[in-house]
């Protein structure tokens, strides 16, 4: 179902949780990056952001997919029952391709049935959901920006799921008292009033749907240099990563970054900002590491990538 954008907080006025922010507009720009996995404890947010998201894409459905939701509900299903009469087989579309050109959200994804974030990863992935039964098949397009949140207190993601959420954002509550006061100020006057305080925003979030809109517009036209190339592959060579995953997401997370930039062109800023969101949920770490420790690791990578001459060694310069 579509949100009422007038009862939604304005994603604009959310205060801080700018990583999360962008993570959640480029993959809107680049639905195939393969959606966003919004980890937190309670109380960050983390629900609001997303329904404020959601109210970006104009028309475009929201569609929760809920814990207790069967394969059938998700994925869809086939009544072999009208072949009899039809000749074909009715085709009865799930969650996946109602969220088509919109956001399909799963709160508590940790809690999801492995089956089941298999079925909507691929999905995402491939912007098409595929059923088959008694060697009929049928396929529906599903292109979607997913989100998934959980709490980690509550259980981790399998690793092998994890990796497949193209980026992952990490939101706590922040320690500064002045942002938790700025916090409280803007949720109570949208309490007091929901639509006025909307109006309120409403300039500031055009403004970043027209944006979204412009990239998606320029995002086949950004050229994508042989030395970014060489520079994203040697960052996942060298950072602790498995496969080939972890590269085309980076490689396309820094393309529809330069699009939301304005620019038709990658550049060092764009891979950087595309690491940051992409890599540290699949880097092999010690349990114990700090997270200062993972991200010192990383901007030193990135910075021996940029020197990478693309011939097998760094440079020095």
């Amino acid at each position: 179902m579509s949100t009422n954008p007038r009862s939604q907080f304005p994603f604009s006025a959310v205060v801080g949780q700018e990583e999360l922010r962008l993570a959640l507009i480029l993959t809107a720009i680049s639905p195939r990056i393969g959606g966003v996995v919004i980890r937190g404890e309670k109380g960050t947010a983390k629900t609001t952001t997303v329904r404020a998201f959601a109210g970006l894409l104009g028309d475009a459905p929201l569609v929760n997919l809920p814990l207790g939701a069967t394969e059938d509900r998700v994925v869809g299903s086939l009544n072999m029952e009208t072949v009899l009469t039809t000749g074909r087989a009715e085709y009865q579309p799930g969650l996946l391709a109602q969220a088509d050109g919109g956001v399909l959200y799963v709160d508590e994804v940790n809690l999801l049935a492995d089956h089941l974030v298999d079925a909507l990863l691929d999905a995402a992935a491939s912007g098409r959901v595929s059923i088959e039964r008694d060697g009929i098949s049928h396929t529906s397009p599903a292109s979607f920006v997913l989100v998934g949140t959980m709490n980690p207190e509550e259980g981790e993601l399998r690793p092998q799921l994890l990796d497949r959420f193209g980026l992952a954002v990490d939101v706590v509550a922040s320690h500064d008292p002045r942002v938790r006061v700025e916090i409280i100020r803007r949720r109570l006057a949208f309490e007091a009033d929901p639509e006025g305080y909307s109006r309120q925003w409403v300039d500031a979030d055009a403004e970043i749907s027209r944006r979204i809109r412009g990239a998606r517009e320029l995002l086949a036209e950004v050229e994508l240099p042989d030395a970014i190339l060489s520079q994203i592959a040697w960052l996942c060579a060298n950072i602790d990563v498995d496969g080939m995953r972890a590269d085309l997401v980076i490689t396309r997370t820094a393309v529809a970054h330069a699009a939301w930039s304005g620019r038709a062109t990658v550049i060092d800023e764009d891979v950087e900002r595309a690491a940051h969101l992409a890599l540290p949920h699949r880097r092999r770490r010690n349990p114990f590491d700090a997270p200062e420790l993972m991200e010192q690791t990383l901007q030193d990578a990135l910075v021996q990538a940029r020197n990478f001459d693309g011939a097998g060694v760094p440079t020095n310069h």
